[in-house]
């Protein structure tokens, strides 16, 4: 940027984005220093390299609130984790489904995490069928993405969001083909009969 610019000569852009010239570094920045702005060198791996009159400052905090914005755009997927255990009445249940899908609408994923006691770990497939019922009623909203598993007393899995699918089209009803139409019979042509020849008369006798 300004005098710290090394090359001898560079292509210069002016601060409307035309383009001015090639021009040796010395005079670049003398041009930029008469507007009262920077060169600030934005190629520098070009032949020239390309430098560019502009207000440093109003670019750096241009490029800053640029930069938040994209952040603040930017949604961090956390993980929700959910505590259960594998004698759950159907009401808590219900409850934790209902704390599943607010999560899963936000974005957000969401471990279950179900825990045994003592005697209960001797049967893990009732903590399985638990996890596994939840992720059942949630299929319309989340998709499994790591299926149970046992660590310990501690079992786990991982509903993440359902990613959305465009709704199939309902297939067209096949086309009925027309009836094959027949021509109507042609007209018989109208037949003149030649009428009969009387026979002749012989003449009276005298």
């Amino acid at each position: 940027m300004n005098e710290r610019i090394r090359a001898p000569q560079v292509r210069v852009v002016d601060e409307n984005g035309a383009q001015v010239g090639v021009m040796s570094s010395r005079d670049a920045l003398a041009l930029a220093q008469g507007k009262e702005l920077d060169l600030i060198e934005v190629a520098p791996e070009a032949n020239p390299p390309v430098c560019r009159i502009m207000d440093y400052g109003k670019y750096k905090f241009a490029q800053a609130k640029k930069d938040k914005d994209q952040h603040k755009k930017q949604k961090m997927i956390e993980v929700k984790i959910l505590r259960l255990r594998p004698n759950i009445f159907e009401h808590d249940l219900e409850y934790r489904l209902k704390q599943i899908r607010g999560f899963i609408a936000q974005g957000d994923k969401v471990r279950l995490s179900l825990m045994f006691k003592s005697r209960e770990a001797s049967h893990p497939e009732i903590g399985r069928r638990v996890l596994t019922t939840l992720g059942e009623r949630a299929s319309d909203v989340a998709v499994i993405e790591s299926q149970p598993r046992l660590e310990g007393r501690i079992m786990s899995m991982l509903l993440a969001p359902k990613a959305a699918v465009a709704p199939t089209p309902p297939p067209k009803p096949p086309k009925t083909p027309r009836p094959a139409t027949t021509p109507p019979p042609a007209a018989a042509a109208p037949t003149t009969e030649a009428p009969a020849e009387t026979p002749a008369q012989s003449p009276p006798d005298k």
